[in-house]
């Protein structure tokens, strides 16, 4: 470590390799976790909440829950295993499921007391949380389309086999929330040791993620590190393309943050993927900046040093050199929703899930609906990077029952949903995200329906247009990337970015900033409306913002008088 270093190094460096105090914050009988432990539990994958709704309805100081987060690698999950989190989140949570950004699954509500009871619950069907948070490669993602060909099928194996390898090989998860052996002491010298994370773990999260060609409903330039599959002549996977730095988050008033698409690095054989990906993390562990934490990221080095220096860096720590990055064919994502043949007698069911909560409301019975479905005909689930859900290894005699679940519980098939509420997302934020500066999930759903009745009076309705929220500029629903991103600023206000595209292959731009809630839809009509009566050959609102000078002749204010 270097001298000087933040407030959370210090933390990680006397944790005990995650353990800190946790047994005994959970022993006591406050609502809470202490701000040290709290900085030990997201490694564990939780998050200390404070619903600020009911704070304000009972005039408290703080209401405090947890926020649970599975790790799920490529959001792949046995009828057994997502059925038990539907169970504990009525049991222990708020009787919702989470889907996630990154194909995980969050559980909200649950009380300290019953924290452990939910994890070892998770833990029966060999699902863990470690690791779903924290200074740590995160969820590994993957395209989640469950074919049945060799190439899709080696994809999910490698993401399995990363996760598995990435995780920390500390005993702390289990000896706290699952076996209940005795901690060690702060008197006794740990044994234990971290090959990979050392004593301070990562200066930040570190993403990967896991494309197909052409496909990249992973996001793949906005991860740490994105793995682009090659495939050989017989359909086998050969390798891939290594990209590196990306990431989303920035700071309003902090110059020097910024979202960052990643670069193409290098052509990787699959034999020698885990070595590449395990050495780039290792980079970043040694030279990431542990000083700042809003300059820590990944991408912050790489943009820094340049890709040049990195590939320098990793081939003299691998010992050998790497071969170029091939070129990256066009890409688009695929939301893999409605009805698709997976093999020759199976079929899978992408339904859409609005924000990716699945709830049961007087209109839509989502939560039942699967609940029942999954339970009565064992399919497996695919969590999706778009927040939606995959329902797999459907036999054709059992279409019918299905359907006939989706048509009792008012389940919306992708069909009848436009183009751009298939393609939405928003972030939680508030009441309970304690990054939250303004609403994001909660009026998303308000914001969408505008900007559908907008586009259909344009005549744009079928237009394949990104739209994505967030609550705060760290950007969970990777708004940066988005052809319209809506980005929390201050109190009912918010940023627009405009102008990166649904593929995930160029940044968007600020727009305007601090629009209030009711008129970011009056704020972006006079560029729909433009690009409707001057686009050329049905080309994409993002192709045409990159062409013309839509941009620069709509923006009141220069991207370069304002803060970001």
């Amino acid at each position: 470590m270097t001298a000087k270093v933040s407030r959370v190094e210090q933390i990680k460096e006397n944790s005990r390799n995650l353990r800190g105090d946790l047994s005994a914050q959970l022993d006591n009988q406050l609502p809470h976790i202490d701000k040290d432990n709290i900085q030990i539990l997201k490694f564990h994958g939780i998050y200390q909440q404070d619903d600020r709704d009911i704070r304000k309805q009972k005039g408290m100081d703080k209401e405090y829950s947890f926020m649970v987060r599975s790790r799920i690698a490529g959001g792949g999950l046995f009828a057994s295993q997502y059925l038990a989190h539907d169970k504990i989140s009525d049991t222990y949570g708020n009787s919702t499921l989470r889907l996630t950004t990154r194909q995980t699954i969050q559980l909200h509500g649950v009380i300290k007391g019953d924290l452990r009871k939910a994890l070892s619950n998770l833990n029966d069907q060999m699902i863990t949380a470690i690791g779903a948070c924290g200074d740590i490669v995160r969820n590994i993602m993957c395209c989640p389309a469950p074919a049945t060909d060799t190439a899709h099928q080696q994809i999910m194996e490698l993401t399995r086999q990363l996760s598995d390898h990435l995780l920390p090989r500390s005993r702390a998860y289990h000896e706290i929330w699952i076996d209940g052996e005795k901690q060690i002491s702060t008197h006794e010298v740990d044994p234990e040791h971290e090959p990979l994370y050392g004593k301070n773990y990562l200066p930040r999260k570190f993403k990967i993620g896991v494309a197909w060609p052409g496909d990249n409903c992973v996001d793949v330039f906005t991860h740490d590190i994105g793995l682009i599959a090659v495939p050989d002549s017989l359909d086998r996977l050969a390798g891939f393309t290594v990209v590196a730095g990306g990431g989303m988050g920035m700071n309003h008033k902090k110059k020097e943050t910024f979202p960052r698409l990643a670069d193409p690095l290098a052509y990787v054989p699959l034999e020698k993927t885990r070595d590449v990906v395990t050495a780039i993390v290792a980079i970043q562990r040694d030279y990431g900046d542990r000083e700042n934490r809003k300059h820590a990221r990944f991408k912050y080095l790489v943009d820094e040093w340049g890709i040049s220096k990195l590939c320098e860096e990793l081939e003299r720590r691998l010992g050998y050199t790497l071969d170029p990055p091939g070129e990256i064919d066009e890409m688009r994502p695929n939301l893999h929703l409605g009805w698709n043949r997976q093999s020759d007698d199976l079929w899978y069911l992408g339904l859409s899930v609005q924000n990716g909560r699945i709830a049961d409301t007087p209109d839509v019975q989502m939560k039942t609906g699967l609940r029942e479905i999954i339970k009565a005909y064992q399919t497996g689930v695919r969590l999706t990077p778009n927040q939606d859900i995959l329902l797999t290894h459907i036999r054709e005699a059992d279409r019918h029952g299905i359907e006939e679940i989706i048509k009792k519980r008012n389940i919306p098939h992708a069909g009848t949903l436009t183009a751009v509420r298939k393609y939405s997302m928003a972030c939680p934020a508030l009441p309970t995200c304690g990054l939250a500066i303004t609403e994001a999930e909660r009026v998303f759903p308000d914001v969408i329906r505008k900007f559908e009745k907008e586009l259909d009076d344009l005549g744009l309705g079928r237009e394949e247009i990104s739209i994505r929220m967030t609550g705060c500029p760290n950007g969970c629903s990777r708004p940066y990337v988005a052809d319209i991103g809506i980005v929390g600023h201050s109190l009912n206000k918010y940023d627009i970015f405009i102008g990166g595209d649904i593929a995930g292959r160029r940044l968007n731009r600020l727009y305007k900033d601090l629009v209030e809630l009711d008129q970011l839809v009056p704020a972006v009509q006079p560029l729909l409306k433009h690009f409707g009566e001057n686009r050329i050959n049905g080309e994409l609102f993002s192709d045409f913002m990159a062409r013309t000078n839509a941009f620069e002749e709509f923006t009141t204010t220069s991207v370069e008088e304002v803060e970001v």
